[in-house]
């Protein structure tokens, strides 16, 4: 029987998935003064352990100003090393691929988490628990000071901040290879910083980093030059985008920014939307399985370069099909997997991949291949109730 794709591995310069299944970058909240602690951990091994071939750590800040809220992870200094090297050894002795993206929230800085309402935050609830001691540094900055309706205006980066700013990424790279990271993905989607500079909608400025296309993807080229220096020629380079917005950012603008940022040394672009005004992952199709794949077959086409499908792909058969069809060269799960940590079992499973046990650690791998083979005819139950309407 031919191997599915999904669990045919994939070579990455240097780097050797054992299957297609990536662990999408998930906004965990739960940092202290940017500092990991044992919930991440918890929440990257059990993906790891559950079969993945790739896990991505979730954003994390190049620089203090970017942290979303209090619960952001850091790497602006060489302190947080130690823990991030936790993590990606954890990830990497359970069998997967340990990978982190970094960003910077840029006007969408300081709020509440989303279970506290997203709005901006104050300095009094910051303070709550010492979740956050240097609140006059946590400033709010943009191309320009534009806000969201209802938000506070932040300040329009100075031309002469940007060198630093840009610097502040290629530093954060080097600290993620010394934390033993094999991937990294740059987050320039979402209405973060560097979707900010690319947006017309968020990006007014007069100068060189504002007005015409080539302008507005400036900076996440120079974000793009100086972390492919800073990050070893062998370790594959990700970059997330929002491939279109609704706020007059378009999937055409994007094929341009992934054949620029491709030249430079990306190897694969995370295809995601919207972000800059409204919801995040809403472009011009309503919501539904896979509604962003034609995004990434999109880029991969037109483009040339190998790009990861995310959105609402939730079955087996579903994934492997944006496979076989060339729409994709990853698929990235995110809520599903916290519905079900092992995910790529299940679907190894249903699609008939060869020796779908061993995706996991021996301990998991024995037991459970000999209650197939002591019971072959047990049904696990997450291999029921297939059906759905797509």
């Amino acid at each position: 029987m031919t191997q599915p794709k999904l669990f045919t591995p994939l070579q990455l310069r240097d780097i050797t998935l054992k299957n297609c299944v990536v662990i999408a970058p998930m906004h965990q909240y739960a940092a202290k003064q940017g500092y990991p602690n044992d919930w991440h951990l918890m929440n990257a091994g059990r993906f790891a352990v559950g079969g993945a071939g790739l896990v991505i750590v979730e954003s994390t800040k190049v620089e203090r100003r970017g942290c979303g809220t209090v619960g952001d992870l850091g790497l602006w200094h060489d302190d947080f090393i130690p823990a991030f090297k936790r993590l990606a050894d954890f990830i990497k002795t359970h069998g997967s691929v340990p990978g982190i993206q970094i960003g910077h929230s840029g006007r969408k800085a300081r709020r509440f988490r989303p279970w506290e309402g997203r709005g901006p935050l104050d300095q009094a609830s910051a303070m709550i628990d010492d979740w956050t001691t240097d609140w006059d540094d946590w400033e709010l900055v943009a191309p320009s000071a534009i806000a969201e309706a209802g938000d506070p205006e932040p300040r329009a980066l100075a031309l002469e901040e940007l060198p630093d700013l840009v610097e502040a990424w290629g530093a954060a790279a080097a600290r993620a290879d010394a934390a033993g990271f094999e991937m990294l993905e740059i987050h320039a989607a979402h209405g973060y910083l560097l979707h900010q500079f690319l947006s017309p909608e968020a990006n007014r400025r007069n100068d060189e980093y504002g007005g015409p296309l080539e302008n507005r993807m400036r900076l996440a080229l120079e974000v793009t030059a100086c972390v492919r220096a800073n990050w070893p020629a062998g370790k594959p380079l990700f970059m997330r985008l929002s491939v279109e917005d609704n706020a007059g950012w378009s999937a055409d603008d994007s094929v341009e920014v992934a054949r620029a940022v491709k030249s430079l040394g990306v190897d694969v672009i995370d295809c995601s939307s919207g972000g800059i005004s409204g919801a995040v992952g809403v472009g011009r199709t309503p919501v539904g399985y896979g509604y962003q794949v034609p995004l990434a077959a999109k880029l991969r086409a037109e483009a040339e370069i190998k790009t990861m499908a995310v959105g609402l792909i939730v079955h087996a058969d579903q994934a492997e099909k944006i496979l076989q069809d060339g729409e994709a060269d990853l698929i990235a799960l995110a809520r599903e997997v916290l519905h079900n940590p092992n995910w790529p079992l299940d679907a190894a499973l249903k699609l008939g991949a060869e020796n779908p046990y061993a995706l996991m650690p021996p301990a998991y791998e024995f037991w459970l291949s000999k209650r197939a083979e002591a019971v072959p005819d047990v049904v696990p139950s997450t291999l029921r109730g297939e059906g759905r309407d797509d």
